[in-house]
């Protein structure tokens, strides 16, 4: 076994998880599952079956990762957030022909606490406030906050929020690594 696993924690036959992760008090990965390398799955984190989750991803505390949810590389699940599958869900009626598509991408946050409906996509570096809900897509960079979501703000690769408006023609600095992040119009971009 080239990764860490808890003697509490249950693995199912079949799940790919890559090398140096760590998987921690009872957690449960789906036997269809694919964890990249140097993943931490925190205490009592449930993974299912049809996910995908990239190199070094930190998955905190209490996370459900239901199927169909894909985290690409880099991406921060904060302690308790909360991801879904179904719009709609009912205990009576079976809706697992219906479970729609939820896409994080490289480096976002999902703060402590917060909510992501599912059938969206969160763009690369972006940052969800603690305690936010989120039903629609997240441009790359954006800062979102509240009930429902709204954005705020920019942040930078860094995790520090940029002096950037909402939207129009501007130019910031990260004040610690020197990058410059350009907004056009109501798009960030990574200088360089």
């Amino acid at each position: 076994m080239s990764y860490y696993q808890h003697e509490s924690a249950i693995v199912d036959e079949g799940a790919q998880i890559g090398e140096g992760s760590r998987v921690w008090h009872f957690v449960h990965v789906c036997g269809e599952a694919q964890i990249g390398k140097g993943v931490s799955l925190g205490q009592n984190v449930f993974v299912g079956n049809r996910v995908k989750i990239g190199d070094n991803c930190k998955i905190q505390n209490n996370v459900s990762v239901y199927d169909n949810v894909y985290l690409e590389e880099g991406v921060f699940c904060g302690p308790s957030m909360v991801f879904t599958n179904v719009y709609n869900p009912r205990s009576l009626i079976e809706r697992k022909d219906e479970y729609k598509d939820t896409l994080v991408k490289k480096g976002a946050s999902l703060g402590a606490n917060c909510t992501i409906v599912c059938g969206i996509t969160i763009g690369e570096y972006a940052f969800i406030g603690a305690g936010a809900v989120v039903n629609k897509d997240v441009p790359a960079y954006a800062l979102m906050v509240g009930v429902p979501a709204k954005q705020i703000g920019w942040m930078s690769e860094h995790g520090e929020q940029l002096s950037l408006p909402l939207t129009g023609e501007a130019k910031a600095l990260c004040s610690h690594t020197g990058a410059t992040y350009i907004l056009n119009g109501q798009t960030v971009s990574k200088e360089g």
